[in-house]
Parts: C-alpha cells; sequence; structure tokens
C-alpha cells in the first residue's frame, strides 16, 4: 500500500494508514448495516424502530459514506491522496447533516465519526483543514437546532433542553479535541520544518565540502606534476650530458663519411648501424622523459618495487652525476607494492634530489629494498652527506619548510612525497644519527598473494 505515486513524503507515509482505515470503514459500515436491517426485518429488534423517513436517510448515507471511502482508496491508489481524503471527508459531513438535521439533536446519539474527522483533517490535511472540518460540524450542529425549532414551532411545541445542552457539550467537546489536534500538528509541523531545513543545510554542507575534496584532490595533482616538472629539471643536466655524447657519436661517423665510404658499403652500413643505435638511445632517453612528465590521473598498479628501482637506475645516474657512487641492493625475489608507478618513481627522484644536495662534495646514495615482517616492502635510501639535526628532521615533512636559500627550493618536495606514500597506504620516516648522513625509510604494503600471482603472470 505504500507504492503509491505520491511526491509529498509526508502523504507517502500515511497513504499506508488512511488506505487500511478507509477499506475498514467501506466493509465496516455495509456489514453492520446489513446486521441491523437483518435485525429489524426478522423482528428480533427489541428497540423502537425508526420511522420510514429516518431510515431511508440512514440507508442513504451508509451508502454515500460507503461509496466515497472505496472511491477514497481508488483516488488514493492513482496518486491523488489529498483528492481522496477530501471526497470522504466531505461526503461524511454531508452524511452526518442529513442525519442529525433528520432525527434532531434528541436522536443523536454517542457518534466517533466526528472525531474520526477531525483527527483525519489535522493529522493528515494540515491545521486549515481541521478548522474548516469544525467549523462544518458546528454549521451541522446549528443546522440541526434549526431544524428541531422549525418542528417545535410546526408541532406547537418547544425545543427539547435535554437536545440543546447536548448540542453544547458536543460543541464543546469537538472545539476541544480541534486544539489539541491543532498544537500537535503545529509542534509537529514546525518540527519536521526544522528536520527538512537542518536536512538541507547539511546536504548543502556535504556538497561543499565535496567540492573541496574535488578541488583539494585538483589541486593535489596539479602539485605532483609541479613536482615532477621540478624533478625533470633537475635531471636536464645529465639528460643534456647523454645527448651530448649521442650527438658526438653521430657526429663523429658522419666526419668520417669519405673514408668510410671508400672503405666500401659494409663500412657504411656497419657505421649506420651504430648511428641508429645512437639514436634509439636519445629516443627512449626522451620518452622516458615525456612519460614522466605527463599529467595524468594516478593509476595504482601493481607492480615490481625492486624491477621499477633498476629501471630508474639511469635517470638517477643522470640526476647525482660523477660525484656521487650510486649503489643499489635488491633482496632475492620479488618486491610486489600497489601504486602509481609514476609516483613511485617521483617520490625516489625527490628523495635523491635532496640527496644530491646534502652530499657537498663527492659520497655515495644507496638504496635498499625488501620485505620486512612479512607485510611490507621496505626501501631505506642513505646518504653520506651532512645529515639533518634534530629541529630540522621535526619539520622536514611540513609543507613549506626549507633549508635551502631563497629561491632555490619550494619547501613541498618531501610533503607531496608523504601524501603520495600515505594515499598509497604507505609511510615515511627519517632514521639513524642526526650527524651521520640520511636514512629516509618508506615502507609500502606487500602486495596480496592474487596480486602477486597477477604481477608474476604479467
Amino acid at each position: 500500500m505504500s507504492n503509491i505515486p505520491v511526491d509529498d513524503p509526508v502523504d507517502r507515509r500515511n497513504a499506508p494508514f488512511v488506505q487500511v482505515l478507509l477499506l475498514f470503514l467501506g466493509v465496516f459500515i455495509p456489514l453492520n448495516k446489513s446486521l441491523f436491517l437483518y435485525a429489524v426485518l426478522s423482528g428480533r429488534w427489541t428497540r423502537v424502530v425508526p420511522d420510514a423517513t429516518a431510515l431511508a436517510a440512514d440507508l442513504a448515507t451508509d451508502v454515500l459514506m460507503t461509496s466515497a471511502a472505496w472511491t477514497g482508496v481508488w483516488l488514493i491508489r492513482r496518486g491523488r491522496f489529498r483528492q481522496g481524503v477530501h471526497l470522504f471527508l466531505g461526503v461524511v459531513m454531508l452524511s452526518m447533516a442529513i442525519i442529525y438535521i433528520t432525527t434532531g439533536m434528541a436522536g443523536v446519539g454517542f457518534d466517533p465519526m466526528p472525531m474520526i474527522l477531525l483527527a483525519l483533517a489535522g493529522l493528515i490535511l494540515g491545521r486549515r483543514t481541521l478548522w474548516i472540518t469544525l467549523a462544518t460540524l458546528l454549521g451541522v450542529i446549528a443546522a440541526t437546532l434549526v431544524a428541531d425549532l422549525v418542528r417545535a414551532a410546526l408541532g406547537g411545541g418547544a425545543v427539547s433542553v435535554t437536545g440543546l445542552g447536548k448540542a453544547v457539550s458536543l460543541a464543546g467537546i469537538w472545539l476541544l479535541i480541534a486544539i489539541a489536534l491543532d498544537r500537535t500538528v503545529a509542534a509537529l509541523r514546525n518540527s519536521l520544518e526544522e528536520s527538512n531545513a537542518r536536512g538541507q543545510a547539511l546536504a548543502l554542507a556535504y556538497e561543499r565540502l565535496q567540492e573541496e575534496v574535488r578541488e583539494r584532490e585538483r589541486t593535489r595533482d596539479q602539485l605532483v606534476h609541479a613536482q615532477k616538472m621540478e624533478a625533470v629539471g633537475r635531471l636536464a643536466s645529465g639528460v643534456a650530458h647523454d645527448f651530448n655524447n649521442v650527438l658526438g657519436i653521430i657526429l663523429s661517423y658522419a666526419a668520417q663519411r669519405e673514408r668510410l665510404a671508400d672503405r666500401g658499403a659494409p663500412a657504411l652500413y656497419e657505421a649506420l648501424g651504430d648511428v641508429d643505435l645512437a639514436a634509439r638511445r636519445a629516443l627512449t632517453i626522451s620518452r622516458k622523459l615525456l612519460s614522466f612528465s605527463r599529467q595524468e590521473v594516478a593509476r595504482p598498479e601493481v607492480f615490481d618495487a625492486a624491477a621499477s628501482l633498476r629501471e630508474l637506475m639511469p635517470m638517477l645516474k643522470q640526476l647525482f652525476g660523477a660525484r656521487v657512487r650510486l649503489q643499489l641492493e635488491c633482496a632475492d625475489g620479488a618486491l610486489p607494492v600497489r601504486m602509481d608507478i609514476d609516483r613511485f618513481g617521483l617520490v625516489i627522484i625527490n628523495i635523491a634530489a635532496n640527496a644530491r644536495d646534502a652530499i657537498t662534495d663527492t659520497g655515495t646514495f644507496h638504496i635498499q629494498a625488501g620485505r620486512l615482517d612479512g607485510a611490507w616492502v621496505c626501501l631505506d635510501l642513505t646518504d653520506d652527506g651532512k645529515g639533518m639535526p634534530e629541529d630540522v628532521r621535526t619539520q622536514a615533512f611540513e609543507p613549506f619548510f626549507t633549508t635551502k636559500p631563497s629561491g632555490m627550493g619550494t619547501g613541498l618536495g618531501l610533503s607531496v612525497v608523504r601524501d603520495m606514500l600515505l594515499e598509497a597506504g604507505g609511510k615515511i620516516d627519517l632514521v639513524g644519527p642526526p650527524a651521520q648522513g640520511t636514512t629516509v625509510r618508506i615502507l609500502l604494503p606487500l602486495a596480496v598473494d592474487g596480486e602477486t600471482a597477477q604481477l608474476a603472470s604479467t
């Protein structure tokens, strides 16, 4: 009964109860009247049998109310909730008017229908309909009293004091019920409005929070890209050196072109092969730099950290140059981790760049990779530079903190590194004595067995 096409959420929640009520009345009213007629017609009715006019009015109003109940259910099922309830209220009040005016106040007994009407009007349709319903019911009482006066005048009698007192009592009871319902409905409606207002405020706050999160992600991606470009700039001197070597090879063969030509086609063919190898090397370097500097959305994947470190060694050699000895020590077997592979490379290059700046003359940069506690891939990146004082260590990962001269650093390198590792579920820390170089320890979660198998298959 709850799957009705009603837009208002309050009406949609009230619809099942109203339908049950109308169905009950649609069955109870004709059943009750059938039992009454059976008792009257069979002669088993011990009380005074109503006259023909009252009986006809009673039957007609029962037919009207039964029809209104079933029609109301039909309207509600088609999404016309308020029209169905209004129809039922109107027909019932019309029926009450017919019965009350026909029987007079003296014939009015205990009737629960006015209370039902007031409850439906107030709780289902609102305060305005509640007071309209009360006014209509009071109008029915007034019309009944007028009818009693007319009958008394035509019959030469007077209006019963009992009927007048009953009218005043009913009017007072209905008024008290209406006031109680009005206050209850007002409190419920106010609470509902406050709840809706809080819900809307929360929805707006959630939307703003989502936008801030998206903006933060965009800013972080731009910052990562800027760090990549900074790393590419740091690699530029090494790349230029490699390109100079490649161009030197090509120019050397070009300078020997006449002598090679005298030696015949085989010598030229061999020389062109060496030129091709040199050009391919230059192309590989340029493609790797372009791929590394490209701005892309992070795409985590499972890869072997040891293999990735080996691939990074040429770039790190370009970064350090000849004055720093580069060492890589990896444990046996694969070291599967799940992370964006370009960001992994950026992490290593950023730390290596800081190590290069810390080594004033010649030195060593050592990378050791292995497993830790069966759950982590541990990378120790160690330089034998001047080290970090304790006060510098405590602030090393804070954004915009740098010990370099003005214009020489942004102070964002290690902060970005930490954020990228945290996003991958990893950790970063500084270990070792402050005055004996620096060791940066990176922990990344070891990929699960299924991911390790996937890595092995690729």
